[in-house]
């Protein structure tokens, strides 16, 4: 028999002993060996970025060519996170761990010895490939070690913190390393982090996992793997060769066609790669839904500020990630401290609804930066608000994601949660990268009679550069307060009462489930 989605472990009555749930002995050590692995696979989606240019000099390949470096990247550990969330379930957390964790380093340093750009790419394709098996379990490690903790709260906000803070702690590390040693260390890196973090798994994780473990659903894991992958496939041609070239068309219609079909047939088999009992539950849907949005509008900060600082304003890619510093903090500061403090007496809607909010307005407020906005006066206060609100909102949404997940889902509502982060990344960047293009275009179409001069065509230029800056915040605005709007409709507006439940409050047992079809 299989229980409903809610685990039983984390219920009042229920919760386990440190003698019947080993992993709490060592929960804080695990934290910090999970939380490692998921700041390097979180930073890589930046760091790399800073490296690029240094990377194009040295292996020669051609501006064209320079977004397969991310798209490599994003391609396999966005399409395969739903397989990889699954294989973590069925073959045990602590050894998809480890594998993850060595096979992202060795791909880590055979793309820092690269000799030519093909082999670049393809350690960078093999990176997604591992990272897709490393960061689902890397969450549902702990989601299991903290249930029935009543650190529940405190942990998940910690992890919400990393998961949201490390885009901005990329950029600071990889303009140091590709300052003061090589483009190449901002890959030799992972190998550090990894060979910590694998001495963490192998002192303090054992290979725990469920008991019932579905089987393999082929057809959903072949139609989500190449549904996922031609959606963001489709958005980083978009990005490139613009949102009417037949490719963009032809991969995010034939995206949506596989996923579509993929729904479909999840509904209809016994054993689902992705459950619809995992989604039904509002903290969980809401949860995910509010990543999406969130991971749009991040890049809005993290991609044009870092332009408009280097470009604009001429920082030096060692100053830009410092210019950053203040944003993480900002982050930890609300997901570890204000969140644990809040977490049981409001929900999730009073969470992440404020959080875009902030977020939002941040983002409004940076539109009014131009070429002469200080940074203390300026750019530092936006910064600061910014880092609340995603605070807010990642520690939120990570909080509800896998709460009350049953173990034998974990790994796959923890994969969830990671392809809607990944695939609202690649919204974010080919959708702001296109408007922000076309209005820096539009202004200088439409300004091109003042370009009488070397200096007057210089001034126009800066002035496209800054319409283009001012129009992607304004989008990431509008994206938030939507995501504002929708999420606080979906999310529920009380606690959870498995988190209410950690507190003492009291609450009846879930119904065991007889079923192991698909509303199990």
């Amino acid at each position: 028999m299989h229980m409903s989605s809610i685990d039983r472990s984390d219920l009042p009555g229920s919760r386990p002993s440190p003698a019947e749930n080993p992993l709490h002995k060592h929960a804080w050590w695990i934290l910090a060996t999970v939380g490692l692995a998921q700041l390097m696979v979180v930073l890589d989606a930046t760091i790399v970025n800073i490296a690029l240019p240094s990377a194009q000099r040295e292996l020669g390949f051609s501006d064209a060519d320079r977004q397969w470096v991310v798209t490599a990247y994003s391609l396999a550990f966005g399409g395969l996170l739903l397989v990889g969330g699954r294989i973590a379930d069925r073959v045990g957390r602590k050894i998809a761990f480890v594998t993850g964790l060595v096979g992202f380093a060795a791909a880590s340093a055979l793309g820092g010895a690269a000799p030519t750009f093909g082999v670049l790419i393809g350690a960078r394709a093999a990176q997604g490939l591992f990272g897709a098996l490393l960061a689902p379990a890397a969450l549902s490690i702990l989601t299991v070690t903290f249930a029935g903790s009543n650190a529940r709260a405190k942990a998940f906000g910690v992890f919400g913190a990393i998961a949201g803070a490390g885009g901005a702690i990329g950029l600071l590390v990889g303009g140091v390393l590709t300052e003061f040693l090589d483009w190449r260390w901002c890959l030799y890196v992972n190998a550090v982090f990894a060979a910590v973090a694998a001495v963490g798994a192998f002192v303090f994780l054992r290979n725990s996992r469920p008991d019932d473990v579905d089987p393999v659903d082929v057809p959903g894991a072949v139609l989500a793997s190449l549904g996922l992958l031609a959606v963001v496939y489709g958005f980083s041609s978009a990005e490139r060769d613009g949102w009417s070239h037949p490719i963009t068309i032809g991969c995010l219609v034939g995206g949506v066609g596989l996923l579509a079909a993929f729904a479909v047939v999840e509904l209809r088999v016994r054993y689902p790669l992705l459950p619809p009992r995992v989604l039904a539950d509002r903290f969980r849907g809401g949860a995910v839904m509010s990543m999406l949005v969130a991971a749009v509008g991040m890049f809005g900060v993290f991609l044009f500020l870092t332009y408009y600082l280097q470009v604009t304003l001429g920082y030096s890619a060692v100053r830009t990630g410092l210019a950053f510093l203040p944003m993480p903090v900002m982050i930890a500061l609300f997901a570890t401290v204000v969140m644990p403090r809040v977490v049981t007496r409001i929900g999730p809607r009073l969470l992440v609804a404020p959080g875009m909010l902030l977020a939002s307005g941040a983002m409004a407020w940076f539109t009014l930066i131009d070429e002469n906005t200080r940074y203390v006066t300026g750019i530092l206060p936006r910064l600061l608000v910014m880092g609340a609100g995603i605070g807010l909102i990642f520690s939120g949404v990570i909080t509800n994601a896998t709460l009350g997940v049953a173990p034998h889902d974990a790994g796959i509502a923890s994969a969830t949660l990671n392809t809607a982060q990944q695939v609202g990344g690649s919204i974010g960047v080919s959708l702001l990268s296109t408007v922000a293009v076309t209005a820096a275009t539009n202004y200088s179409t439409s300004h091109v009679g003042q370009a009488v001069s070397p200096e007057s065509a210089a001034a126009l230029a800066q002035a496209a550069q800054l319409t283009s800056y001012h129009t992607a915040f304004a989008w990431c605005a509008a994206i938030f307060l939507a995501g504002a709007i929708v999420c606080g409709a979906v999310l529920p507006g009380r606690p959870s009462p498995l988190v209410t439940g950690q507190r003492g409050v009291s609450r009846q047992p879930a119904p065991m489930s007889s079923t192991r079809g698909v509303g199990r």
